[in-house]
């Protein structure tokens, strides 16, 4: 997203997106409970939230609203676990083959396979309010972050500059004028998705246990969660587009080759895919 939109935009965007996001889940999660901040009635789920403080024809949109982002979140989930299992399996190839072989992997059956998981998994009971599950997503986002962050910088350090410009990718031979501004489109709806929880934020603040009162332990989570995803963020973009300029790739990890080395990549895809099955549960 930073490639396409600059140095100057996309950090700055970005950093909107994150106070946007948190000054709204603050106001979200105090309608949990209606009146009484401490003892009133709980707003179980965001559609229990609307009907309470709205009501009529708004329930029904905000409810469309809502499972239309988790409808489009799911598909995302699926497409991205497919590519980072595609990716494993193409790396381990190039590495079989010495990089002779083109390796032509076809998503199909690896997005079948994780819907499989999905199905098998959502037959367990409250399995996406598991204490653990958290623990593991947050691992594992550490995990692959760190990776991509790691051979971003020494991709940097290997060039001997940091590659991009102030307005993002070149308009020229490979870029048209509409593509340019398309794709910028594009980058604000990925920076947007990247802050995509808020859509499922009173289910999850239905977990915390109180005293203190669960607005609170919500709003503090909030400024930690979105702080800390935000300084993530920053940095794996900032430095993937300082590693690899106008070439950036849409996935960072994959502008690193599928050969070397392979084994630090296939851990940085396992751990997305780890991720994503688990997060698929919280979400759908």
């Amino acid at each position: 997203a930073i490639a396409q939109i600059g140095w100057i935009a996309g950090p700055a965007v970005m950093f909107l997106f994150s106070l946007v996001t948190y000054y709204t889940s603050t106001l979200l999660s105090a309608c949990y409970r209606s009146g009484d901040p401490v003892n009133g009635k709980r707003n179980y789920t965001y559609m229990d939230a609307v009907r309470t403080n709205l009501g009529g024809a708004k329930v029904k949109l905000c409810g469309f609203v809502q499972y239309l982002n988790l409808f489009g979140v799911a598909i995302g989930y699926t497409i991205a676990s497919s590519i980072s299992m595609m990716a494993i399996k193409r790396s381990n190839c190039f590495h079989k083959s010495g990089g002779k072989n083109p390796c032509h992997i076809n998503a199909n059956p690896y997005m079948i396979a994780f819907g499989i998981a999905e199905i098998i998994f959502s037959q367990i009971p409250d399995f996406d309010q598991l204490w653990w599950l958290s623990i593991l997503a947050a691992v594992m986002s550490f995990t692959y972050s760190t990776i991509g962050l790691g051979l971003g910088i020494a991709q940097v350090v290997e060039n001997g500059k940091a590659m991009g410009s102030v307005t993002g990718i070149s308009i020229g031979a490979n870029v048209t004028p509409t593509q340019k501004i398309w794709r910028s489109f594009q980058a604000l709806g990925d920076i947007a998705f990247a802050y995509s929880y808020s859509i499922i934020l009173i289910e999850i603040q239905d977990t915390v246990r109180s005293p203190p009162s669960e607005s609170k332990t919500m709003k503090k989570a909030t400024l930690i969660s979105v702080a800390v995803t935000t300084l993530f963020y920053m940095l794996c973009g900032c430095f993937g587009y300082a590693a690899f300029g106008d070439m950036s790739p849409g996935n960072l990890l994959t502008g690193f080759g599928f050969y070397n080395p392979y084994w630090l990549l296939d851990i940085a895809n396992v751990a997305i895919v780890v991720h994503l099955v688990g997060a698929y549960q919280v979400f759908a």
